[in-house]
């Protein structure tokens, strides 16, 4: 039987929403998504609480969140 909550239990990481020259930087994005993987990162929280939600528009919030969860590709949990 599983503990309320285990879901969430490990490491979970904020990280950060790269920008180059004004733009989303998914290059950049995508390496510290297998950064944070090979560090055995439990749960990854794109545009979580790094501060960058007020400089993106709704639908770059969406084209992140969208990237690392693609690029995630089941290796670890995205939130």
């Amino acid at each position: 039987m599983s503990r309320k909550g285990s879901a969430f239990a490990g490491l979970s990481v904020a990280i950060v929403t790269p920008f180059k020259n004004g733009e989303v930087d998914f290059a950049t994005l995508k390496k510290q998504v297998d950064f944070q993987i090979a560090a055995g990162t439990d749960c990854l929280c794109p545009v979580g609480t790094t501060g960058e939600s007020p400089t993106l528009s709704h639908e770059e919030h969406e084209k992140v969140i969208g990237e690392v969860i693609q690029h995630v590709a089941g290796r670890c949990k995205v939130s």
